[in-house]
């Protein structure tokens, strides 16, 4: 029976654990907030689409008004994919562009070059920070007949890719980079950063200073190296990650940081960028970001934005069954067991807490009964997991904590640090839509798996 027709309409437990659920209400809601923060700003926005790997959420981050989507995909995979919904929208006369996301391989290239023949010029770009690596572009151009359009990796302090910006015409790269250009063989973007350094954060502000200076850092290597680059066309500056670019809502909200120096900074760097003012070229500002979209404990721990509680906020879950509960002295303090693992729900730490995952509230909480901690993933084990009550400094050594309330056999959700880690756990999603019904199954996501 395909699952469609078996478990559409089925509450979410009676789906088989464990089992990744998505929340499409809440996705829509953060993928329409993100998509006006950056019209608002007058900035370009490419979504990343590695977290959900799904048509279904290309949708929602594409939007259904924008004309010019660009996303960027960790995997041929994923572009392989989600071909149905690009041509669909190539179709209906919208621009299309899908940045494969690490610095082009050689494996690679034929098929990408198979992908743009399929969705026409202008469609596939890559990032480049090694000479070797201008050999694939040509290689690319030789397979597909289409100029591959080109971002230099800039690294601006993460040190993950990329080169620095005084370190940017690494053996002639960017000589020989443009030289390509002038000849018709790649079509040059721009500069690009990526910098998860604002994951160690737990302030929009703090996100609003690094989101500053990846820009400065793009801004540098332009200045240093402004010979080279062409005045005839926009030189795109693309930069971000998600607490960087959730927290740019504050330059357009009415948050407690909308006012602060930071944000003014960033205001005025945004509109010099915009303005074509960096060492005299046309320049144009990108931002990007993937898990936005979902969200995790991980995100939230950032406070990049006034979020509500998590369960309101993080749109993936994943569901699973209690095995058995330690309330009557069998441990030091309560514990439950649970049969989903690392394999089910990874092992990403989170700086703001100790545990692996934070336990639905619904799960152990009714009218009259609230406790004031969490129920958080404790331990993680390959298949397993185990659950107890979060301890703050101010708990003692001795001070007994009280039962766990759940019961052998409950399903209960559980919301991961890391969505992108869990959601590749899963080869689909069972998808609810808390705007109607957050209990029911709505729709069955299937997602892109391998490389």
């Amino acid at each position: 029976m395909d699952l469609r027709e078996r478990y559409i309409g089925q509450s979410i437990t009676a789906v088989p654990t464990p089992a990744v659920i998505l929340d499409r209400a809440k996705m829509k809601k953060h993928c329409d907030s993100m998509l006006e923060v950056a019209n608002t700003l007058g900035t370009d926005f490419r979504a990343h689409i590695k977290t959900h790997k799904t048509t279904e959420g290309v949708r929602l981050q594409a939007g259904s008004d924008n004309q010019t989507v660009r996303l960027i995909a960790s995997t041929v995979a994923e572009l392989e994919h989600v071909l149905p919904v690009l041509q669909d929208m190539k179709q209906s006369s919208r621009y299309v562009n899908m940045l494969y996301g690490i610095p082009l391989l050689a494996s690679k290239v034929d098929r990408l070059a198979a992908l743009a023949r399929q969705l026409g010029p202008d469609s596939i770009s890559a990032i480049v920070d090694h000479p070797v690596q201008l050999d694939h572009l040509v290689q690319f151009w030789n397979t597909a007949g289409l100029p591959i359009g080109v971002y230099v990796k800039v690294d601006t302090g993460y040190h993950r890719a990329g080169l620095p910006s005084s370190k940017l015409n690494k053996d002639n790269l960017l000589a020989k980079l443009l030289d390509l250009d002038q000849k018709g063989q790649i079509n040059f973007l721009g500069l690009y950063s990526h910098s998860s350094l604002s994951y160690n954060g737990s302030s929009a502000s703090e996100a609003l200073v690094h989101l500053e200076s990846e820009i400065e850092g793009c801004l540098d290597a332009l200045q240093l190296y402004s010979s080279f680059f062409t005045t005839k066309k926009d030189i795109v500056i693309s930069v971000g990650a998600s607490p960087q670019c959730i927290s740019a809502k504050a330059l357009v909200g009415n948050s407690s940081d909308a006012e602060g120096p930071d944000a003014t900074r960033l205001r005025q760097l945004i509109a010099k960028v915009n303005a074509a003012q960096a060492s005299g070229l046309r320049t144009k500002l990108e931002l990007h970001a993937g898990v936005y979209a979902i969200l995790d404990i991980q995100q939230l721990s950032t406070r990049s934005w006034e979020y509500g509680n998590f369960e309101d906020e993080i749109a993936i879950s994943v569901m699973a069954e209690v095995c058995s509960v330690y309330n009557d002295g069998e441990r030091q303090q309560p514990e439950a067991l649970v049969a989903v693992g690392v394999l089910g729900l990874g092992r990403e730490p989170c700086f703001s807490y100790s545990g692996w995952g934070v336990v639905h509230p619904s799960a152990y909480t009714t009218a009259t009964t609230k406790p004031e901690r969490r129920l958080i993933v404790s331990r993680v084990s390959q298949e397993h997991c185990i659950l107890a009550w979060e301890t703050n400094k101010q708990d003692g050594d001795g001070d007994k904590l009280p039962p766990i309330p759940l019961e052998v056999g409950q399903k209960i959700q559980i919301y991961p640090n890391h969505a992108c880690i869990t959601g590749a756990m899963y080869p689909h999603y069972f998808v609810v839509d808390s705007s109607t019904d957050e209990n029911t199954i709505q729709d069955i996501w299937v997602r892109a798996r391998g490389w």
